[in-house]
């Protein structure tokens, strides 16, 4: 269904109106101006006109109507309000259409409670055959059943502005932070021109913000509307009538390659279209990207789409949102929280306050998405809202508003957000990646594993020239966290967050150690139930680590080490930690390591790497590792 439109009742209330309704020639001599005006789309003039021929005769119905509908085009809605009522009188409400235009008006000035009663007398009235008009009426009538029961339970609502700091006397808005709340990507319009800027946090205060980078601002184009992977690596955008685009705005995405971005490009068909392409939201494992579109075969006329990427780096054909999320209206600004499953959107086809209100859904493992959630008043008023996003620990958000005490006509506010409006809860790893010796920066790929979904919630590489990484982790979940480097062993380590809850994050610095005789490491993601020694199925992540680093290394020979702590029988647990060993090994030579390059020994209880007087030190000590024999 395309988007609804109420062109016909416009064109009846402006054009469609006879003229012969006043004796008083002045008044005519003003109106039939204003209807000069009016074919030149000159409203302004238009209105100027009416007025006087309102003036010069205060019955003249029609110019009543015009004002009213006019002033409604133009979102003058307290003036419409007005002249809606004075036209009702004048025609003894014959025209239930005029019923519409007053409810709308009210709608949109917060009068919930009159703009009830009116949208219900039209619908009761209206004997029209107009079935998307009656459609948008009924679509008012709910959005001001909503508002009253809404503004009967409001939500704790403070907005901050961020202060001169980060607003200025510019507009300033679509703002977006990475994972670990540190840097803050917006947008600011000079003059008309839009650009990127960003600000880094310090001691808990925001810097100045400076000009992202000349690779994505540009002087003759517009750049906006933008999202930042919670790593900061990479930022989709939208440009707009640029020479490689395909439609009048395309998607873009920039990588940011050590300290500086690179060149962006523009992410092409399918995604991009000859239609409207903007508003990216990219999702925490960077493999799915959901953006706002105009293009056939939607539901509204701006829906909400998604394209993920596949193995091969190409991304898919966009797929509709559909009607869990997308309405026969618009659906705008979508933002997904780091969690992965939380979804903050605007929309005007859900009930709501009028205009767009925001909205949250939550996706389930089955890719459903529930029902939209209204975010409630007075974060949502009879103003337009849109444009959210939400801290990454999931405890404020931050939109732009052109509040009464900003710095300029628009600014960045930030406020808490409500419990049940809370994404899910998450934390990030984050760290450096060095030679051990050397101390220089490595290029080393980064991957971190679901244990439970066996999904990769992140995969990329650092650079050599800071070694960074950041990766999120929802909690709810177990992960293997490894990091692998050409001619280095690998790191490993295990992060138990399924049933945990906070935020804090895990902060890292990780020397990899180049290959050689003796070196050895602990693989953290092999796991066996107690008391046996058949490998359990989360241990196929880390054992491909470790099959990669033999088959990537031909020359190299290991030892597998399996070894317990001191609870129950010695020769009990040496028997165990043999087989432990022995199962590692098998699952190797399955995988078409040569044999000759592996033995495998157990230890029992005899090589403790912590105390046993407390099951934290007695789980490190059970564990399997490998050492390099030769090379």
């Amino acid at each position: 269904m395309k988007k609804i439109s109420i062109a016909a009742f416009l064109v009846f209330l402006i054009l469609g109106v006879s003229a012969q309704t006043t004796s008083v020639r002045k008044a005519m001599a003003d109106f039939e101006k204003a209807q000069v005006y009016l074919n030149d789309n000159n409203y302004a003039e238009a209105i100027a006109s009416l007025k006087n021929a309102a003036a010069a005769d205060p019955n003249f119905k029609n110019a009543i109507i015009q004002l009213a509908e006019l002033n409604r085009r133009i979102k003058s809605f307290e003036e419409a309000k007005l002249y809606y009522q004075k036209a009702i009188d004048l025609s003894g409400g014959s025209d239930v259409r005029l019923y519409y235009g007053l409810a709308e008006s009210q709608v949109n000035t917060g009068d919930y409670n009159p703009a009830l009663k009116n949208i219900n007398l039209f619908i009761d009235q209206y004997t029209g055959n107009d079935k998307a008009f009656l459609a948008k009426a009924k679509k008012y009538r709910k959005d001001c059943e909503f508002s009253i029961t809404a503004l009967k339970t409001p939500q704790k609502y403070e907005p901050v502005n961020l202060g001169s700091q980060i607003n200025s006397a510019h507009r300033d808005y679509f703002p977006a932070i990475t994972a670990d709340n540190e840097t803050l990507i917006f947008s600011r319009n000079i003059a008309g021109n839009e650009d990127f800027f960003i600000s880094k946090k310090h001691n808990k205060e925001w810097s100045s913000p400076v000009s992202l980078s000349s690779n994505i601002n540009t002087a003759q184009f517009n750049e906006g509307a933008q999202s930042i992977s919670p790593d900061g690596q990479y930022l989709f955008f939208t440009g707009c009538n640029r020479p490689n685009g395909l439609g009048r705005c395309d998607i873009y995405v920039s990588h940011k390659e050590g300290n500086s971005w690179g060149q962006p490009f523009n992410l092409g068909a399918p995604v991009n279209t000859i239609y409207w392409e903007s508003q990216p939201a990219i999702s925490p494992d960077g493999n799915t990207l959901y953006f706002v579109s105009n293009r056939p075969g939607g539901i509204g006329g701006y829906d909400i789409w998604k394209t993920q990427l596949n193995e091969e780096g190409e991304w898919s054909l966009p797929l509709n949102l559909g009607p869990e999320i997308n309405t026969p209206y618009d659906e705008n600004t979508p933002f997904l929280h780091a969690d992965g499953k939380t979804l903050y959107f605007s929309s005007d086809g859900w009930p709501g306050m009028g205009n767009k209100d925001i909205f949250l859904s939550r996706i389930d493992s089955t890719g459903h998405w529930s029902n939209p959630l209204n975010m409630g008043y007075p974060i949502n008023s009879f103003n337009e809202e849109t444009g959210l996003i939400v801290s990454p620990d999931g405890t404020e958000a931050f939109f732009s508003s052109n509040l009464k005490d900003g710095y300029g006509d628009m600014d960045i506010y930030q406020f808490k957000l409500p419990e049940d409006k809370k994404p899910m809860a998450i934390t990030y790893v984050k760290g450096i990646v060095r030679d051990k010796e050397t101390r220089k920066f490595l290029e080393a790929r980064v991957q971190v594993v679901n244990l439970g979904n066996k999904k990769t919630a992140y995969n990329d590489y650092t650079s050599t020239d800071n070694g960074q990484f950041l990766a999120v982790m929802p909690f709810g979940a177990d992960y293997a966290f490894n990091v692998s480097a050409d001619g280095y062993l690998f790191y490993s380590e295990n992060y138990e967050l399924k049933s945990a809850n906070g935020n804090k994050p895990f902060l890292l610095e990780i020397d990899l150690e180049r290959l050689k005789v003796g070196t050895n490491m602990i693989l953290k993601n092999i796991f066996f139930n107690t008391n046996e020694y058949a490998l359990l199925p989360p241990s196929v992540t880390e054992l491909a680590t470790l099959k990669d680093l033999l088959k990537n290394n031909p020359n190299i020979h290991i030892e597998v080490q399996g070894h317990t702590d001191n609870v129950g029988n010695d020769l009990q647990n040496e028997k165990l930690s043999v087989n432990r060993a022995k199962a590692v090994y098998d699952h190797l030579i399955e995988s078409k390591i040569d044999a000759t390059r592996l033995t495998y020994k157990g230890y029992g209880e005899t090589r403790p790497i912590a105390g046993n007087e407390t099951e934290e030190k007695r789980k490190q000590n059970r564990r399997t590792s490998f050492i390099i024999t030769k090379i």
